[in-house]
Parts: C-alpha cells; sequence; structure tokens
C-alpha cells in the first residue's frame, strides 16, 4: 500500500480544461519542481506545506464516497508523488471514474502510453513570462492523443508570440485540444482575443479560469 502527501482533497468544478464547469474531485498533492512567477498554488509546492498522509485506498475510497465521477489529480506537480502510477492504476480499475492529470509540462509522459484507461492529461507548456520553459519536456508533445490537452498560461505579448510558434511548430491543434489562458491580472483577455484574431489559430480555445471567478481568487478549497 502507498502513501501520498494530500495538501487538499474537495468536490468543486473544474474551473479550466476540457472539462470546465464539471463537477470533479480534486487530490492536491505536495510539492513542485517548477517555480512559476505567477503560480497559484505556490503554498501547496513548499516543502513546510500542512499535508495529511493518505494511502491509495484512503483515496480511492474518499473519491467513491462523494458519488462525483471526474478525478483530478494536481499539485504542485502530482506526478512527482512516488508511486504515482500505482495510485493511477488502482483509481482506473474504476469504471465508474474518469480521471485527468493536471502536469506541468517538465516530467515525462510515456510512461503512460500502454496504460489501461490511460487518464486524460491536461499539460502545461511554460512560456518565457514564467522563467521556467528551459525545463519543458518537449518530448511529451508526441505522446499526447486527441483527449489530452496543452494549456499555454500568457502573461504578455511575448508569450502569445511563443505559444504561436510551438502551436504551429508541433501541430498542436492536429493532435489535442488547446487552450490560451490569462495569467491572472497580468494580461487582458481582449489583447488574447485580438491575437487570435490576427494570426487566425483555429482550434485554440480562450479559457478564463471559473473559480476565480465564482469565488475569491486566493480562495482554496474550491
Amino acid at each position: 500500500m502507498a502513501e501520498y502527501k494530500v495538501v487538499e482533497i474537495f468536490t468543486s468544478i473544474n474551473g479550466e480544461g476540457i472539462r470546465a464547469g464539471q463537477l470533479a474531485v480534486f487530490v492536491r498533492f505536495q510539492g513542485c519542481n517548477l517555480d512559476c512567477i505567477y503560480c497559484d498554488t505556490r503554498w501547496a509546492n513548499k516543502e513546510d506545506a500542512a499535508y495529511q498522509i493518505m494511502t491509495d485506498e484512503e483515496i480511492v475510497h474518499h473519491i467513491l464516497q462523494t458519488g462525483v465521477r471526474n478525478v483530478t489529480l494536481t499539485g504542485g506537480e502530482p506526478l512527482l508523488q512516488d508511486e504515482i502510477e500505482r495510485l493511477i492504476r488502482r483509481l482506473s480499475e474504476e469504471d465508474s471514474l474518469s480521471v485527468e492529470i493536471e502536469t506541468n509540462g517538465s516530467v515525462e509522459l510515456s510512461t503512460y502510453d500502454s496504460m489501461k484507461n490511460r487518464p486524460l492529461m491536461t499539460m502545461d507548456y511554460k512560456l518565457p513570462a514564467s522563467g521556467m520553459e528551459k525545463y519543458m519536456c518537449l518530448d511529451n508533445f508526441s505522446h499526447l492523443c486527441s483527449t489530452d490537452t496543452v494549456k499555454f498560461v500568457c502573461s504578455g505579448q511575448e508569450d502569445l508570440e511563443r505559444a504561436s510558434q510551438i502551436i504551429k511548430d508541433y501541430r498542436l491543434t492536429e493532435r489535442c485540444h488547446v487552450i490560451f489562458s490569462p495569467a491572472f491580472g497580468r494580461i487582458d483577455p481582449v489583447q488574447m482575443v485580438e491575437f487570435m484574431k490576427e494570426r487566425k489559430l483555429n482550434g485554440v480555445n480562450l479559457q478564463l479560469q471559473l473559480h476565480k471567478f465564482i469565488w475569491s481568487p486566493t480562495e482554496r478549497g474550491v
């Protein structure tokens, strides 16, 4: 039986991704290998962040008790947890559940290619303003499929330009879902829409983080 550092586990709506607006059970794990300037969960990334130890069976039991089908594993960076594959495989055994992993783009995804009932991957690509672009694992693009999503969190014009180039170079709109999301308070979404119109970015979805409009942007457990 494996154990995991869980900083919070709660039921809410998905604020972003292809399931935005749908109910989901969120399992947020402690720790991250990146430190983006706009990170809104930095509190969960710190080594001294409060957490509870939960086994894989305790996590699965909690999720099943909610009666909610969608499950989102997030962080921090969930794929850094020891034996995370064990938990993902255990969740995939439950036919009533549909699992999504929010990952930061720096951890290899090839491990999950052959997994039965492979989870949905919502993968960030960290743009220049994040300060973390050099850590991106570019090979991950070849392991994405039509149910997966690449999310570009943009802070300004340079980020928009870089995102557009990555989309073109890796033909992402032909491979998976693609989302533009504004770094909260750092860019006007109008600028993003105008850029999308100018570049004719068909197949790209602009998405605002719903939970930051429903609740306070600093609220936890939502």
